[in-house]
């Protein structure tokens, strides 16, 4: 028989958290069931904040252990941490925070699982790319791009200052929109077909424009809350290879789990944890 939440929780039990600007469940679900599985004295809960220095600095004083670093705070939550390492330096973007006896490193774990689903997908780094966004997600997403060999690459964000900054400092184009152009894979780094956002079941929840989600070869979309966003739901109606961001959060937790727990899961462990974080 199970224990109870009074039973489970003591004033020993390490907890961990996540920081994000639309809170879900799926890595509570996840932490929470691989602490049970592998009898771990932790406890994970998704929280959002106003104050994001208040936050941060809650996490020094409290002893928390860890916490997950979602949009928008990926790049804002820098200059609250002490150590930045070469995951997180190298994008000026951070997912993962880890308190070390009262010292706040960073990490970003994303570019990594970025970096293995594009190998898993098999894609020729000789496809021609469009990436939706210029936040702290897209950072990881050009990076791996650029990392993995991928060379015909065009960031496409309104914002131009930090969107050709980004497109500028991997040696890739930078364009406001996708126009008529039809890259033959297409990436969404933004937060556009998130369950709680605008405008989430019509045709503005698209990132690009449908013509190019037709044209195109493989599609992959980095919102994970749902899985079945609407480019995810078109690219798989018309039988385009698709990436999720189920798959995302899976690999990148996985890793940040490892640096809260000092333990990692095997393989099965993490795709039931997945499975479980999404039923």
């Amino acid at each position: 028989m199970s224990r109870t939440i009074t039973e489970a929780v003591t004033k020993d039990t390490r907890l961990c958290m996540s920081l994000s600007g639309r809170p879900s469940n799926i890595g509570t679900r996840f932490h929470n069931y691989l602490y049970e599985e592998l009898g771990l004295d932790f406890v994970y809960k998704a929280m959002t904040t106003t104050d994001l220095a208040a936050a941060i600095a809650g996490i020094r004083a409290l002893g928390i252990r860890g916490c997950g670093v979602s949009m928008p705070f990926k790049e804002a939550c820098i200059e609250h941490v002490d150590v930045v390492h070469p995951s997180a330096a190298a994008i000026d973007s951070v997912n993962t925070i880890v308190n070390e006896d009262g010292e706040l490193h960073a990490y970003n774990t994303d570019y990594q699982a970025v970096t293995d689903l594009l190998r898993r997908a098999e894609l020729s780094p000789d496809l021609s790319v469009a990436v939706a966004g210029s936040g702290g997600m897209a950072k990881a997403v050009v990076a791996a791009l650029r990392d993995f060999g991928f060379h015909t690459v065009t960031v496409v964000a309104r914002n131009e200052q930090s969107g050709s900054a980004l497109a500028q400092t991997y040696g890739f184009e930078w364009r406001p929109d996708l126009g008529g152009a039809h890259p033959q894979l297409l990436i969404n780094a933004t937060p556009i077909g998130m369950a709680g956002g605008p405008d989430r079941d019509t045709a503005r929840a698209l990132p690009f424009p449908e013509a190019a989600v037709l044209a195109a070869e493989a599609v992959f979309d980095v919102v994970a809350m749902p899985p079945d966003t609407p480019l995810v739901k078109m690219a798989t109606a018309h039988h385009k290879a698709v990436i999720t961001g189920a798959e995302v959060i899976a690999l990148q937790a996985a890793e940040q789990f490892a640096l809260y727990t000092g333990v990692r899961p095997s393989s099965d462990q993490i795709r039931r944890a997945s499975e479980f974080s999404r039923s």
